[in-house]
């Protein structure tokens, strides 16, 4: 019995070193520049994207660490990171006041805290993880500002707990009272995270006018928002077709990359796909996984790594109008639609076509959303670069998708939204 339960000890001692001895040292030092990322002493510049899937792809086009929200499967994550090469910021879902948690509940608040306390333990010494991320967007129409003081508390203990990585927390966009509150009421917070999409080319201007003087990072960026989008005459977001998620892209991320004092990488959003106003507004990928041409854009920005590139859509018109237009039909009629499409490496392409009603399930700060059935609709003609349909015959908005694919798990995408009178 003393041999067993001194063979379970050296292997418990055994399993500890191992644990102990991939720790991966993340840590920030000041440049006479500015701000520098370090991983085991070596410069880490975060390529990231925000979502746990496809991490193979990810790794194959220059990626380096992805970020989750909450730590809902974390360990499998982490171990898949791990494995793949690719470093996590593990997110701390810090309760939302526009969600129903009171911070003037002082139970609720050291729940919370200690609930926290146990995953920090849980996780520190994975060899994957990168930072801590506390909260995100907890600002978004908030009006107690003792959440501050939570997060604080949160950074705090945490830095108590595990020494090895740097804490951040994440706002939706950034103005000069949430600067002035984080640099005030959390000190323990090391990196302003920045949700932000249309303002991504201002931030590294607002990030030093608003009198940030830690480093930061863009916690979440792609094309412009639902919010900051044109809309229709009947107020619905106009959302851009995938070449014009990917033009803007490439502008965004010149943004990022070109402030290398304060900022210390960005993570690209959706790493994955998700229903928000539309189901391909965010998404880097679609539902089935295909890879739109923004993934080419990353891919040009880390790595250039060979890749079959998506395909390209030009255009997209209804009845020879563009979405930008508020097109309206008549109940019945035919609706044309005409598209211009190339494909980089010459694949074969497939078409899909899809019909749904505008969504009625529209949330605020990426909360879940329903999407809305497609509807069956009637061919009149179909070529090359042209379908006719008959419209719907109840009045309301629709939208029409396209998806163009190749046979290589990429696509093209863009939708027009109409009114049927």
């Amino acid at each position: 019995m003393r041999f067993n339960f001194l063979l379970l000890a050296i292997l418990i001692s055994s399993f500890c070193f191992s644990q102990i001895k991939d720790i991966q040292k993340t840590e920030i030092i000041r440049t006479n520049d500015g701000f520098q990322l370090l991983r085991n002493g070596m410069p880490y510049y975060v390529k990231g994207a925000g979502g746990t899937e496809y991490l193979s792809l990810l790794k194959s086009i220059g990626g380096n660490s992805i970020r989750t929200w909450s730590t809902g499967d974390a360990q499998k994550i982490l171990d898949d990171a791990y494995a793949n090469g690719i470093s996590v910021c593990i997110g701390l879902w810090v309760g939302h006041e526009r969600h129903g948690f009171n911070y003037n509940d002082e139970y609720a608040i050291t729940a919370q805290l200690k609930a926290f306390e146990q995953d920090i333990i849980k996780y520190k010494d994975h060899p994957a993880l990168l930072m801590w991320a506390i909260g995100n967007e907890v600002d978004l129409f908030y009006k107690n500002f003792r959440v501050w003081n939570a997060i604080e508390d949160i950074a705090k203990m945490i830095k108590e707990i595990d020494p090895n990585h740097p804490t951040m927390t994440v706002t939706a966009g950034i103005d000069p009272a949430e600067v002035y509150m984080i640099k005030t009421y959390c000190p323990s917070i090391d990196i302003l995270g920045v949700n932000t999409y249309g303002g991504v080319q201002h931030l590294s201007d607002a990030v030093r006018m608003f009198g940030w003087d830690k480093p930061y990072m863009v916690t979440e960026w792609g094309p412009y928002g639902h919010w900051e989008s044109p809309m229709t005459s009947w107020g619905v977001a106009i959302e851009s077709t995938s070449k014009e998620k990917a033009n803007f892209r490439d502008i965004a991320y010149k943004s990022i990359s070109k402030d290398v004092d304060l900022c210390l990488g960005s993570y690209a959003f959706l790493w994955g796909y998700k229903q928000e106003q539309t189901p391909t507004w965010y998404g880097l990928f679609t539902k089935e996984g295909n890879a739109t041409q923004s993934i080419d854009v990353l891919n040009n920005s880390w790595g250039n790594n060979y890749r079959n590139r998506a395909p390209i859509l030009h255009s997209f018109l209804l009845n020879n109008k563009d979405k930008k237009e508020s097109v309206k039909i008549k109940r019945g009629k035919n609706c044309v639609f005409t598209y211009e499409v190339t494909d980089p490496d010459n694949d074969s392409l497939s078409y899909e076509f899809k019909l749904m009603p505008e969504s009625t399930d529209k949330k605020s700060g990426g909360d879940f959303e329903k999407t809305p059935e497609p509807i069956s609709f009637i061919i009149v003609e179909n070529s090359d670069d042209k379908l006719i349909i008959k419209g719907p015959l109840k009045s309301g908005p629709y939208r029409f998708f396209i998806y163009v694919r190749d046979s290589n798990k990429n696509v093209a995408t863009a939708n027009i939204p109409f009114y049927v009178k």
